[in-house]
């Protein structure tokens, strides 16, 4: 159950990064190419191809992230022996 709880954090986490990642790199790439803004065209590009592909590719990033991490330490804390006490 945590795990399955991590990997949500992740997809939830990701998809937030992603979309503003996705939305920085829209506004660069309607300076850097000088997409015309005749009738919000430079806006509609950010906001309905570069948001929503950042956000998926973020939020499958986390989630795979997330999970990973979960999952190594779900194997740890199944294999740690219990410390020894020390005989004096």
């Amino acid at each position: 159950m945590k795990i399955a709880l991590l990997v949500l954090l992740g997809l939830v986490l990701g998809a937030l990064g992603g979309a503003a990642l996705g939305i920085g790199a829209g506004l660069a790439w309607v300076e850097i190419f000088k997409t015309t803004s005749f009738e919000g065209y430079s806006g509609t590009l950010v906001f309905f191809t570069f948001m929503p592909l950042g956000a998926a590719i973020g939020g499958l990033g986390g989630a795979l992230l997330f999970g990973v991490i979960a999952l190594r330490d779900a194997e740890i804390a199944i294999e740690q022996q219990p410390a020894r006490r020390r005989e004096r």
